[in-house]
């Protein structure tokens, strides 16, 4: 895997950013403008606790320590197969905040979901209960606002006709589905295996835009995900949603965090184009995007949903926003659909927030997570740093 500065965003110097870095002393956050880089683990410790400041790139220069960073050779060293641990690399550019998704919130992903659980996890029959999906339903739920009486008029329709799914109930009803990916400190970054289970045997990518958001329900800023999928085993019963979802390395953010200031808002996220490529050692090659605005919920709606007088994060969270397509192009025999194998080189793109590049290996070969919450506070304590 090769990763250089084209991975970042195209409009570096115009923006503000902000990072997660490990060194040879232990994780450090740093603060990018202008093109400049400011080191800012000594005034916050924590990416958490940076993120609470009303503003946090107006602190980059005025809490920041100016930083020497060779952007080359950080984004070189990130790839996981040419890594040398005595010099820096990118991790997920977050730390304690809960990590969150929000599913079915595009028509595209919502229908595969139905033709998931219409298979029970059978990826052969994917084909044809697609194509019967398509004919009863079509495309025109993306006109549905969620939870209108118009909605709630086509959910009569369909469970009538004995159609109805619990993935249609989260797509178009009045509650989101919000779940939680992976524990904090869990995810991976850019450059990173990413795992699927062995056990599984449909999987897939899901590209995806993430907000960042403090404990106050802020959004602060937004950065690329990967929200690595086991679709045969959610296909199953979605009561194995966590089976599917949280599995060693199947969380990847990165590469940094595009923070909000006067040339990059909420809106800038709305219109936000997202591509997906995949590049597999058998010679297969996917290359899809779509649009984050084809949304059905608002992105401020799904982060109201996930935090507020109902429920908390004290230490902020992210939220990934779902995913505007779930790849359909068969590999292998017709019909049987996309699905990962060893070795896929998968890369999410938006010009404004970069490129998340991932390998994907089965979770059994991915890195063990081992630097959690305590291993995070003792760096900082034996660097004399601040924490939370």
């Amino acid at each position: 895997m090769r990763l250089d500065r084209t991975c970042l965003p195209a409009d570096l110097a115009a923006g503000a950013f902000a990072a997660r870095i490990m060194t040879a002393e232990g994780p450090c956050i740093v603060g990018m403008i202008g093109g400049a880089a400011f080191d800012m683990t000594c005034a916050y410790g924590t990416m958490s606790r940076w993120m609470e400041e009303e503003h946090p790139a107006a602190t980059i220069r005025t809490r920041g320590a100016p930083l020497a960073l060779d952007l080359d050779a950080l984004m070189a060293n990130s790839a996981h197969d040419a890594r040398d641990p005595a010099k820096p690399w990118l991790l997920a550019p977050i730390d304690l905040q809960a990590v969150k998704a929000a599913g079915v919130t595009y028509v595209r992903s919502m229908l595969e979901r139905v033709i998931e659980e219409r298979c029970r996890g059978d990826a052969s029959a994917a084909a044809a209960v697609r194509l019967e999906v398509r004919e009863i339903i079509g495309d025109d739920l993306a006109r549905l606002v969620p939870g209108s009486a118009e909605a709630m008029r086509v959910k009569a329709a369909l469970v009538e006709k004995g159609w109805w799914s619990q993935y249609l109930e989260v797509g178009i009803g009045a509650d989101a589905e919000i779940f939680s990916k992976c524990p904090p400190m869990a995810a991976v970054g850019t450059g990173a295996k990413v795992g699927v289970h062995p056990a599984s045997h449909w999987s897939n990518p899901q590209p995806e835009a993430v907000l960042v958001v403090n404990s106050r329900g802020r959004i602060q800023g937004a950065t690329l995900g990967n929200d690595v999928n086991l679709r045969d085993v959610e296909g199953r019963s979605a009561l194995l949603l966590g089976r599917a979802k949280d599995n060693n390395a199947s969380a990847a953010l990165g590469p940094i965090i595009r923070l909000f200031d006067e040339g990059f808002t909420l809106e800038d996220v709305r219109r936000a184009e997202i591509t997906l490529t995949i590049s597999g050692r058998d010679g297969f090659t996917l290359d899809e995007r779509g649009a984050v605005g084809a949304i059905s919920r608002d992105p401020a709606e799904l982060v109201g949903q996930m935090i507020g007088a109902h429920h908390q994060y004290p230490d902020g969270a992210v939220l990934y926003l779902g995913t505007p397509f779930s790849p359909a192009k068969d590999r292998g025999a017709p019909g049987m659909g996309f699905t990962h194998k060893e070795g896929d080189i998968v890369r999410i793109a938006s010009p404004r927030l970069g490129a998340l590049v991932n390998e994907v290996d089965r979770t059994d070969e991915c890195p063990p997570w081992v630097f959690g919450t305590r291993a995070l506070f003792a760096s900082l304590m034996r660097r004399g740093l601040p924490r939370p």
